[in-house]
């Protein structure tokens, strides 16, 4: 049996963030809040609600307000929705900061987390501000339309994406650690 090489016994072990390298991850979700706030605004402030611009045969700009979740789940709900959705938003934003804090395995993990604080903190914002989120793409084919859809929207999924792929990569990479120890 050979002894294992300094460092790959534990190749994914988290890394604790420096307090300066915190900020600077809360610095780019910030960012991502912001420019999210700024397009809707834009949004807002251009298109009448209820206005459709077609910009190519599957693909236009829409201003609607969503007062639900993902596919306007629970917008018919009478209200209540909008308070546990900012929780839920501000709750899932803090433990992934606080966990970004502690550390995190890599890039890719803290790049999943700071795509999820800066979208649903985006669309917290709207709730907290106007009771709704302002969507503004929709995808479509012929008269089967994708439920409509934001940036805040593309950083949630884009950061569940990531911290599956991350997740997954992680536990490849235990797979081949511990095949590698067995031999």
């Amino acid at each position: 049996m050979t002894p294992t090489p300094s460092g790959l016994a534990e190749p994914h072990a988290a890394r604790a963030a420096s307090p300066g390298r915190w900020w600077m991850l809360m610095g780019i979700a910030a960012l991502l809040l912001t420019l999210d706030q700024c397009i809707k605004w834009m949004v807002a402030t251009n298109l009448p609600l209820g206005e459709i611009i077609t910009v190519t045969v599957w693909f236009n700009l829409v201003h609607v307000l969503n007062p639900g979740a993902a596919f306007s789940f629970l917008a018919d709900a009478g209200g209540w929705q909008r308070h546990a959705l900012t929780a839920v938003g501000v709750a899932v934003s803090v433990m992934l900061a606080v966990l970004l804090w502690r550390g995190v395995r890599g890039r890719l993990e803290a790049s999943a987390y700071i795509g999820l604080i800066g979208g649903a903190l985006g669309n917290v914002v709207d709730r907290l501000r106007i009771g709704a989120v302002v969507d503004y793409l929709d995808l479509h084919w012929r008269d089967m339309h994708w439920p409509a859809f934001n940036l805040a929207d593309i950083f949630v999924v884009g950061g569940a994406a990531l911290l599956m792929l991350a997740l997954f990569r992680s536990s490849g990479a235990a797979g081949e650690t511990a095949q590698g120890h067995a031999t």
